[in-house]
């Protein structure tokens, strides 16, 4: 970081198109959170997971914080974002390494 707190990043062309994910599964043990990005899509036999995030708590907290500004941000600019019906099934990191859901 420099001196006015602006970051520099450096964004790889394979990293810049970046990955579609409609599943996001998160488990934690005491000093780490961990998030699945997936894809489920119609004709998959089971959800495929694209990347795993690994960060402390205190960093899954600024996560948190910085996602929720930023929906408020975007709600504010485009409108309320709407969730519609929840899925009734959960699914566990078990389930998918077996191939199934649970009710």
């Amino acid at each position: 970081m420099d001196n006015d707190n602006k970051m520099s990043l450096e964004l790889k062309p394979e990293v810049a198109m970046g990955e579609y994910s409609n599943l996001a599964i998160i488990t934690h043990s005491h000093s780490e959170f961990i998030i699945d990005f997936a894809t489920m899509l119609p004709g998959l036999a089971k959800p495929q997971v694209h990347n795993r995030i690994v960060m402390t708590p205190e960093h899954a907290k600024r996560l948190l914080n910085a996602l929720s500004d930023n929906v408020g941000k975007y709600e504010s600019n485009f409108g309320k974002i709407t969730l519609g019906e929840q899925p009734k099934a959960t699914i566990s990191i078990n389930d998918l390494n077996q191939g199934g859901a649970k009710s």
